[in-house]
């Protein structure tokens, strides 16, 4: 599949803990020869490669055989094949720091390690078979997660889950593809075929699976990347009033002045386990102001591309052209209006406003009286989780890679039924599952080209 033998024989390091003050920093390295390497710069009582694997040895690390002591360390020899990587692995934990750290690095490089590259520690568990694609993706995603239920998602990947129902699929798949082959090929023997009726039963049976997969793709995205959400609204409406409610702090300067606002602003935040990441934007209206100019065209394209628009109005005005121009602009896209100091006489009208956006998505609220934000929450959960409360089972498909490649695979079994509809030969019918395969073979990796696999662990950090 990959011709990684030059890359799978180098040894190499790096720091795993994050640079700066703390109580330890670890260094690691993976690679056949990597404990014995450790053992030129290493000093206790007993060689590394003497002990007993997933064992702690205290000692100190030099500069170099005869160089002068760096730290005093605990290093951790974790022998092949129940390792990270399925290779060698020594952990060198020191005190935390950047320059020890940094200098107990260099000492392994000056020994005759190389410096690895972004994810290649994972990397290398995936070319050695450890773990799957989707679970070498699971790992950026549980490093990366922001709410409980990311966390629990990356966990049910991670474990497995997603792989597993991928590659009973793809079994499933290959199993008729070789009913079909062993009949093409040997047509004079005494084989049972692999009649129409039979095939069709089994495609539409994987494309009911692949269907509820795809389902919840969008929900699973959401969970893992976050709900990419922007408020948008003419100045002086209350957007940046409605982050700081969100976030329970004053994050966003808040002043009668209209244009405060001249950039974004982004925080997360969690809604019932929904990591959402939402986006102040700078107020939409026409400026001769140059910043504030260049703060209303970021306004427009963080919106083009957000997953949810929440637009604030000023209930106790009446529409004016730049509120129309903005809920033409969000026309078609999901969102939610909200009618803010709806404490105040109410003067802007709602069959007007009708006319832009459906009576459903038009909420009161009252930042300065904190009324209506249960109701924004429960819009939320309703338009992206139809009212339910998200779960980790939610986010089994949630990469859009996964995603793309389950389409294809879909579309594969779609066209096989329609070959077995109209009774084409068997060779035709082959040719669909063995797309179909091949597709769900790209999820976890058992099919997938260096390209795809550099990508995606260019993603990690160094050390991981």
């Amino acid at each position: 599949m990959l011709q990684q033998a030059n890359f799978l024989d180098d040894i190499i390091a790096a720091i795993s803990t994050p640079l700066g003050s703390g109580g330890i920093g670890i260094v690691r390295m993976s690679g056949n020869g990597c404990i014995a390497l450790a053992d030129t710069i290493f000093q206790g009582k007993k060689k590394l490669t003497e002990k007993p694997s997933h064992t702690l040895s205290y000692g100190k690390i030099t500069d170099g055989p005869d160089g002068e002591v760096i730290d005093e360390v605990l290093v951790s020899v974790m022998k092949a094949p129940h390792t990270y990587t399925k290779e060698d692995i020594v952990e060198v934990n020191c005190h935390g720091g950047f320059l020890v750290t940094q200098r107990v690095l260099q000492a392994l490089l000056n020994a005759g390690a190389r410096l690895a590259e972004p994810g290649e520690f994972t990397k290398r568990g995936f070319l050695n078979g450890r773990i799957d694609l989707t679970q070498a993706e699971a790992i950026i995603d549980l490093i990366q997660s922001k709410t409980e239920l990311s966390r629990q998602a990356a966990v049910n990947q991670l474990e497995g889950r997603l792989k597993t129902e991928v590659r009973q699929m793809r079994q499933e798949i290959i199993d008729m593809i070789a009913s079909i082959e062993a009949v093409i090929d040997y047509p004079d023997y005494d084989i049972e075929e692999e009649t129409y009726d039979s095939m069709e039963k089994g495609a539409k049976k994987l494309l009911a699976r692949m269907e509820k997969l795809l389902a919840g793709a969008d929900r699973g995205k959401i969970l893992r990347e976050g709900l990419q959400t922007v408020i948008v609204g003419k100045p002086n409406v209350g957007k940046s009033s409605l982050l700081n409610w969100f976030l329970e702090e004053d994050r966003a300067i808040v002043t009668d002045i209209p244009g405060t606002t001249r950039d974004t602003v982004e925080e997360y935040i969690n809604i019932d386990g929904i990591p959402v990441k939402i986006v102040d934007t700078a107020g939409i209206r026409e400026t001769g102001d140059v910043v504030e100019k260049m703060g209303v065209e970021k306004s427009k394209a963080y919106a083009e591309q957000a997953d949810l628009i929440l637009m604030m109005l000023d209930a106790s005005r009446p529409l004016e052209a730049e509120d129309r121009e903005i809920l033409s602009f969000i026309d078609g896209k999901r969102s939610i209006v909200m009618l803010n100091k709806s404490d105040l006489e109410q003067k802007l009208s709602l069959e007007e406003l009708e006319q832009f956006v459906p009576k459903e998505q038009i909420l009161f609220v009252s930042v300065k009286e904190n009324t209506g934000f249960d109701a924004l929450i429960d819009a939320i959960k309703t338009l992206f989780f139809s009212g339910q409360t998200a779960t980790a089972d939610d986010a089994l498909l949630g990469n859009t890679r996964h995603k793309n490649a389950l389409y294809q695979a879909k579309e594969a079994m779609e066209r096989c039924l329609v070959t077995i509809g109209t009774r084409m030969p068997e060779d035709f019918i082959s040719m669909d599952l063995q797309d179909a395969s091949r597709a769900l073979g790209e999820i976890t990796g058992d099919v997938a080209d260096e390209e795809i696999i550099d990508r995606i662990f260019t993603k990690f950090c160094l050390g991981k």
